[in-house]
């Protein structure tokens, strides 16, 4: 198992992406996949909330849904240009 996670390693150079609906287990499932590589993990909607310094249910009060999808892909198009993690996107 060792072997192939340093195969894996060695070919990784961005990060891995999970997609998926609200509530089906990608932070679960990210946090320990990163763990198994040695990644770190970053939900992309912890990082918004982060930068805008509001939760997302204020940002879609505050903005909608148009003003919150420009905070996000603002926020993933800079998360996927960094180092290997593994990345638990949003739920929509």
């Amino acid at each position: 198992m060792k072997t192939q996670i340093h195969s894996i390693m060695a070919r990784l150079d961005r990060p891995i992406s999970l997609v998926g609906l609200m509530g089906s287990g990608k932070s679960m499932l990210g946090k320990k996949l990163a763990r198994r590589l040695g990644i770190s993990f970053v939900d992309s909607d912890i990082v918004i909330e982060d930068a805008a310094g509001l939760t997302i249910a204020d940002i879609f009060d505050i903005g909608g849904d148009a003003k919150f999808r420009e905070i996000e892909q603002r926020i993933i198009s800079d998360l996927v240009e960094r180092e290997p993690m593994v990345l638990a996107t949003g739920g929509g």
